[in-house]
C-alpha cells in the first residue's frame, strides 16, 4: 500500500506539473476567463479536462488486474470550475477511454461508470458551491466518489474475494491521491480567476483615467474632439489604432491605417456592420477577419464594440492591433468598459447637458458650482448601472440632465419653488443611486406652494448635509427637506440631518463671512439670502445632526 501511495503521489505530481504549465498558457487563460462561453469554448475545455483524466489512467499502476489511477482529478476539477457541461463531457471522454483501452478488464465497467458519475457530481457542486469553498467540496467529493467506486467494484466484480483484495489494496491510496489532487488543481486554476478580477480592477482604473482625460473633449464637442478622444484611448491602452464610427460612416481614426481608414468614408467591413446590426461585441484575430479592402493594411486583430444610446446601437468603437491573435481577456474587458463609458458620455452630450458648461464659469460664485468630482462620480455611477440595470441608468441620465441644465441655464433670477425642487430631487436621486441604503431623504413639503425663490438656493444646503453631515460622520443617515408656509406671504425652508453636526467655529465663520473653502457653498447661500431678504441662514444644533433654516417671502 505504501508503495502504491508513493507511486500515485508521483503520478499526481506529474499531473499537477502539467496542469501548472497549461494554466499559464495564454490561450487557456483567455478561454477560462470568459464570462460568456460559447459551445466551442465548452467543448475545448471538456477536451482539456478529459485529457487530464486520460493522463490519470495512463499514469496509473496495475494492482490485481485493476488500475490504481488519478483519473477523476481532471474530470471533477473541470466540472467544479467550469460547470455541468464540462464535468459531464470530460467524464464521458475519460470514462469511455477507460472502457475502450481494457474492455474485458475486471474493474473496467465500475471504473468507467464512476468516472462519468464523477463529472455529474462535479457539475452539481459547481451550482451549489462558491469560489471560496470549491476546493473543500472537491476534496470531500473525491473521497465520496472513490468510496462509491469501491462499492461498485465489490458488487460488479464476479469474484468477491478478488474484488475485496482490489479494494483493500487501492482504496486508501486512490482516495488520498485523488481527493488531494482535486483540491490542489482547483486552487491552482482558481488563481486564473483571481487574476481575472485583478485585470478587471486594473482595466477599471484605466477606464476611469481615460474618462478623466476625455471628459473635457466631450464637454466641448467640435469636429476634432473624436480624434482627440481616439488618441487618448490609443495611448492609454497601447493599441495600434482606434476608430469611432456612427451607423454609416467613420467619424475618427487615429493610428496605423489612417491613410486609408479616413474620416467620412463609408463603413465597408462586414464585421462592423454585424456589430451595428446585432449590438454585440466581437473580437477578430486575423487580417482576413478584418477584411480591409486596402491590400497593404497592417491591422491584423481588432475588437469592435457597440456604442449605444437609448439601448439602440448608434455606432462602434474599434480597437486595432498589428499582430494576429493579439486579443486577450484584458483587451476585451477594457474595450467593453470603454464602449459603455463613451456611450454614456455621448448620450449626455446629445441631450445637451455638457455642451455649454465651459462657458458658464460665473456659476461658481454666487451660484452653486458644479463640482467636477460630483459630475465624475455621477458618470461612474451611471456607467456601473448601464450593465446591471439599464432602466435605472437611463433615469439617472435624465436626472443628471435636469441637474446640469438647471445649473447651466439659471442665473441670478428668481424661479418657481417647484422648479427649484426638481433640481434638488434630481441631485438627490443621483446621490441615492451612488450611496444606496446609506442615504435616505425625506420630503416634507406643503402642497400648493406658489412662491418664487432665488435659484440654486436649496441644493447647496442639501449637498452640505449629505457630504459633510452624513458621509463624513457615521457614513449613513437621513436628510429631511421641510418646506412650510408660515404666513400667506412667507415660507420657511428647513434642511435637517442626523449626521455629525456643524461646529461652532463654522457657524461663527459663516456669520462673520470668514470660512474655509469646504463650506463656501453655505457662505454663498448665506450672503445671497442676506442681500435679498436682509436675513441669512439660521443654523441650529439639535441633539443629533444639524438644522439649517431660512425664510423667503413674496
Amino acid at each position: 500500500m505504501i508503495e502504491l501511495l508513493r507511486s500515485l503521489s508521483n503520478n499526481l505530481g506529474y499531473i499537477l506539473l502539467i496542469a501548472f504549465f497549461v494554466s499559464n498558457i495564454r490561450v487557456f487563460k483567455n478561454l477560462i476567463q470568459k464570462d460568456d462561453m460559447r459551445k466551442r469554448d465548452l467543448f475545448l475545455l471538456s477536451f482539456i479536462f478529459g485529457s487530464f483524466g486520460i493522463l490519470g489512467t495512463y499514469t496509473g499502476t496495475e494492482i490485481n488486474g485493476a488500475i490504481a489511477n488519478t483519473r477523476i482529478i481532471g474530470v471533477m476539477s473541470g466540472g467544479i470550475l467550469c460547470g455541468p457541461f464540462v464535468g459531464i463531457a470530460s467524464g464521458l471522454i475519460a470514462g469511455i477511454h477507460r472502457f475502450l483501452i481494457d474492455p474485458g478488464g475486471v474493474t473496467t465497467l465500475p471504473c468507467s461508470i464512476t468516472t462519468i458519475i464523477s463529472g455529474i457530481i462535479a457539475g452539481y457542486i459547481y451550482k451549489k458551491a462558491d469560489d471560496s469553498n470549491r476546493w473543500a467540496y472537491g476534496l470531500i467529493a473525491g473521497l465520496v466518489v472513490q468510496t462509491f467506486e469501491m462499492f461498485l467494484i465489490i458488487i460488479m466484480v464476479p469474484d468477491l474475494s478478488t474484488a475485496i483484495n482490489i479494494v483493500k489494496s487501492i482504496y486508501f491510496p486512490m482516495s488520498f491521491a485523488n481527493a488531494i489532487g482535486i483540491a490542489i488543481l482547483i486552487l491552482l486554476i482558481q488563481k486564473i480567476f483571481k487574476e481575472k478580477d485583478e485585470i478587471s480592477a486594473e482595466q477599471a482604473q484605466i477606464a476611469l483615467e481615460i474618462a478623466n482625460k476625455t471628459l473635457p473633449h466631450f464637454r466641448e464637442m467640435d469636429e476634432n474632439s473624436l480624434e482627440k478622444i481616439c488618441s487618448i484611448i490609443r495611448d492609454s491602452i497601447q493599441a495600434d489604432a482606434v476608430s469611432i464610427t456612427d451607423r454609416d460612416y467613420i467619424l475618427a481614426h487615429v493610428g496605423v491605417g489612417s491613410d486609408h481608414h479616413i474620416k467620412g468614408n463609408l463603413i465597408e467591413t462586414e464585421a462592423t456592420k454585424r456589430v451595428i446590426r446585432e449590438g454585440n461585441l466581437i473580437s477578430i484575430s486575423t487580417k482576413e477577419g478584418i477584411s480591409c479592402s486596402y491590400p497593404n493594411c497592417q491591422l491584423k486583430s481588432a475588437i469592435i464594440s457597440p456604442l449605444k444610446e437609448d439601448a439602440e446601437v448608434s455606432g462602434t468603437l474599434k480597437i486595432y492591433y498589428c499582430k494576429e491573435n493579439a486579443i486577450s481577456f484584458r483587451n476585451i474587458n477594457l474595450a467593453a468598459g470603454l464602449s459603455q463609458l463613451i456611450s454614456t458620455q455621448l448620450e449626455i452630450s446629445r441631450l445637451g447637458e455638457l455642451k455649454d458648461m465651459a462657458n458658464k464659469a460665473e456659476i461658481r460664485a454666487l451660484q452653486a458650482q458644479i463640482n467636477p468630482h460630483f459630475l465624475f462620480n455621477a458618470l461612474n455611477t451611471i456607467i456601473s448601472f448601464i450593465r446591471i440595470n439599464p432602466d435605472e441608468a437611463r433615469k439617472l441620465i435624465i436626472n443628471l440632465s435636469t441637474y446640469l441644465r438647471y445649473n447651466i441655464e439659471s442665473g441670478e433670477n428668481f424661479v418657481d419653488i417647484n422648479q427649484e425642487l426638481e433640481q434638488v430631487k434630481a441631485y438627490v436621486e443621483i446621490e441615492k443611486a451612488r450611496f444606496g441604503e446609506k442615504l435616505d431623504v425625506i420630503y416634507d413639503i406643503e402642497d400648493n406652494l406658489d412662491i418664487k425663490i432665488p435659484s440654486l438656493i436649496i441644493q447647496p444646503l442639501v449637498e452640505n448635509s449629505i457630504k459633510h453631515g452624513i458621509l463624513e460622520g457615521k457614513g449613513f443617515g437621513t436628510v429631511t427637506i421641510r418646506i412650510k408656509k408660515s404666513s400667506p406671504e412667507t415660507v420657511i425652508i428647513t434642511i435637517e440631518d442626523d449626521g455629525c453636526g456643524i461646529s461652532e467655529e463654522i457657524i461663527t465663520g459663516i456669520q462673520e463671512g470668514d470660512i474655509d473653502d469646504t463650506k463656501i457653498g453655505l457662505l454663498n447661500v448665506h450672503k445671497r439670502l442676506k442681500f435679498i431678504y436682509g436675513q441669512g441662514l439660521s443654523i441650529e444644533e439639535p441633539e443629533i445632526g444639524s438644522r439649517i433654516c431660512f425664510t423667503v417671502r413674496r
